[in-house]
């Protein structure tokens, strides 16, 4: 969703008391697209508006916009230079005016500041919200050149004009669109093309007036009953009223209606991982399915949609990152295993030269010099004779079939028994070194996947930042190291010198390095695992990743609280605080615990699951093991199909204060 023309008219009304006479204290650009202006607001009255302020202009593709902000992101080691170029001509400057030209996204900032020369001048800032073609562009209204834009493309990039350093100003190139005054006007505006009666409503009222995004041309369809695909010969004189009153109540009466700034999300449930799928300035009709969370003022929802979606985006990234790391780890392993798993049916099919070479030895009489082969009976496989009760004959001899082994007829029978001897040793050598290493890779493997789950889990940065510096301790990420040389100590001609001036230097980089350490910020806290309370009232605690599993298991849980993962599957560790004297929780709880188990795992999707439940207290970590991994010997065991009713009402209990 976009910041449409009409938002940005109530956004404009709603920061304008705000920002106009403020002062700009200091400029920033901590993104390619994006300008951060520091604003002192003015003294009315006695008393001074809430500031400073921080107002965000973005010029990105998908996300342009103005807004303030409380946010404070890096900023680059270097400005960019049009991060130089606004401090150059605004810092200092005094925000005049915020308008809109009509209902176009463009926003002007007007700004006085004084030049060169010392006398007032005037400048423009226009954000130019427009998609791809979005741009943020400091102007000369003087002389109507352009100074700089925060994107410059000339005549190959735009036929209609450049953004260039001395460039006459254009502005965009102007919609065929109207904004009719009366219902008559309205009308044969909206059907002044035969085509457009073959359109969607939708279509037509984007085609025809000005002001309109899709989803305020939605919005009107919503108010007036019609659906969305109706198009225009099928609407009635009826029809095309209601349809009116809606675009009047909307665009004509824009300043007269009362603002209700709302946020919609897809699910009532509203935690960590849900971002709003919509804004809007007033209720409206069209998401009647989706939960609408009231804010106080239209800059706060529109914060917190672009931020929310920032955020989501980032998360997103990361995921798709450390995915992409385990991935490849995967792939590397699942090669291993492929590799010992051959060696070791190799060897196993070469274990049965042993008994050759004792056939060959007990059969070593036989042997011709220069034999190619010698057919023995196998004696490993004789088969007892049937019982005879009466016969008075000899008993019968045991049958043993026949084998024909190949012989080298140029080693004696000798050596070809100790031949076949070395392919077993060989053989069982192999078996001996591959099997624990099959045994380690596939352990390997089953951490992997473990990290693959938790990966999918996370809900915060903070949880993916924790599963980025496991990996680096796993050595799945190249620790990266920073390399400072000697204090003191100057390198020339290949020898190594000390001088007075280097010793200066040297203190003073000493210095620096302790304030930047004694600056720097305290360490982040771990981030705490998921609570949720069952239908009776108990909470059930769930680790998203190895680190917070490694912690609730081994430092926060006590010895007799409840345990729970899904049997041989990657997932989540769950807990259940209880009593000392308290062996289990309620029956409910325990179903509850291990639907929550089964839906953090990654066996959320199967039916009838085993989930193992323990004591705290019987749990073992094997010395070695990976973060994350734990043995058991003593557990109880249930199998369970989750009802999706009980696991949304226990995502829905989740306890975000903690965050």
């Amino acid at each position: 969703m976009s910041l449409d023309s009409l938002t940005l008219h109530h956004l404009i009304g709603e920061l304008s008391p705000q920002l106009v006479d403020a002062r700009v204290d200091r400029i920033h650009q901590p993104e390619k697209d994006e300008i951060h202006l520091h604003l002192r607001p003015k003294i009315s009255g006695g008393e001074r508006f809430s500031g400073p302020i921080r107002l965000l202009l973005n010029a990105g593709s998908t996300s342009a916009r103005l807004h303030t902000t409380q946010e404070v992101k890096p900023n680059p080691t270097t400005p960019p230079m049009f991060c130089m170029l606004l401090r150059k001509y605004l810092e200092g400057a005094r925000l005049l005016d915020i308008r809109q030209d009509g209902l176009d996204r463009v926003v002007i900032l007007v700004f006085q500041n004084y030049n060169e020369r010392g006398d007032r001048q005037e400048y423009l800032l226009n954000l130019e919200i427009m998609g791809k073609h979005s741009n943020l562009i400091l102007i000369n209204p003087q002389t109507g050149t352009v100074l700089d834009g925060i994107r410059r493309y000339s005549h190959a990039l735009s036929r209609h004009r450049e953004i260039l350093p001395g460039r006459p100003y254009i502005p965009p190139p102007a919609q065929q669109k109207n904004l009719p005054a009366d219902e008559t006007t309205w009308a044969e505006t909206l059907l002044a093309h035969e085509t457009s009666l073959d359109l969607p409503i939708t279509g037509a009222l984007l085609k025809a007036l000005t002001g309109m995004s899709p989803e305020l041309a939605r919005e009107l369809t919503a108010r007036a009953g019609l659906t969305p695909d109706a198009t225009l010969n099928q609407c009635g004189q009826i029809d095309l009223s209601r349809l009116y009153q809606a675009y009047a109540e909307l665009l004509l009466n824009r300043d007269t209606g009362a603002l209700d700034p709302t946020l919609y999300y897809p699910s009532p449930h509203l935690s960590l991982s849900h971002t709003p799928t919509a804004f809007a300035f007033t209720g409206y009709t069209q998401f009647a399915d989706l939960h609408a969370q009231r804010v106080p003022t239209l800059n706060e929802a529109v914060r917190l949609f672009y931020e929310s979606r920032a955020l989501s985006n980032k998360k997103e990234a990361a995921r798709g990152s450390l995915r992409r790391v385990i991935q490849d780890a995967n792939a590397h392993t699942g090669k291993k295993i492929s590799i010992y798993q051959d060696a070791i049916n190799k060897a196993a099919q070469t274990l049965p030269t042993q008994k050759i070479g004792e056939l060959l030895m007990a059969n070593i009489y036989r042997i011709p010099p220069q034999a190619t082969e010698i057919t023995v009976e196998d004696y490993t496989q004789a088969t007892p004779p049937p019982p005879t009760s009466n016969d008075p004959s000899p008993l019968p001899s045991a049958s043993c079939p026949l084998i024909t082994i190949p012989l080298d007829p140029q080693l004696s029978p000798v050596d070809n028994a100790q031949l076949y001897y070395r392919r077993y040793n060989k053989a069982k050598a192999a078996l001996e070194k591959t099997k624990p290493l099959l045994e380690a890779v596939q352990t390997e493997y089953a951490y992997l996947q473990s990290l693959l789950v938790n990966i999918d889990l996370a809900q915060t940065p903070q949880e993916l930042t924790e599963i980025h510096t496991e990996l680096i301790e796993q050595n799945y990420i190249a620790k990266t190291s920073n390399h400072t040389k000697a204090p003191g100590h100057t390198k020339a001609s290949g020898h190594t010198k000390v001088s007075g001036q280097a010793n200066v230097s040297s203190q003073a980089k000493t210095n620096r390095t302790k304030k930047q350490k004694a600056k720097s910020p305290a360490a982040e806290p771990p981030s705490r695992p998921h609570q949720y309370l069952s239908s009776a009232g108990r909470t059930i605690i769930v680790g998203r990743n190895n680190t917070q599993n490694d912690r609730m298991t081994w430092r926060e849980a006590r010895p007799h609280d409840l345990w729970l993962h899904v049997k041989n599957i990657p997932g989540s560790h769950i807990i259940v605080p209880l009593e000392e004297d308290q062996e289990f929780p309620d029956d409910t709880t325990l179903l509850e615990a291990a639907a929550l188990a089964i839906h953090f795992s990654q066996a959320a999707q199967s039916s009838h699951v085993p989930v193992d439940y323990t004591h705290v207290a019987q749990i073992k970590k094997p010395k070695g093991a990976k973060p994350g991994m734990v043995v058991y010997d003593q557990n109880w065991t249930l199998y369970l199909t989750p009802d999706p009713s009980v696991v949304s009402t226990l995502l829905a209990s989740e306890n975000t204060s903690q965050y």
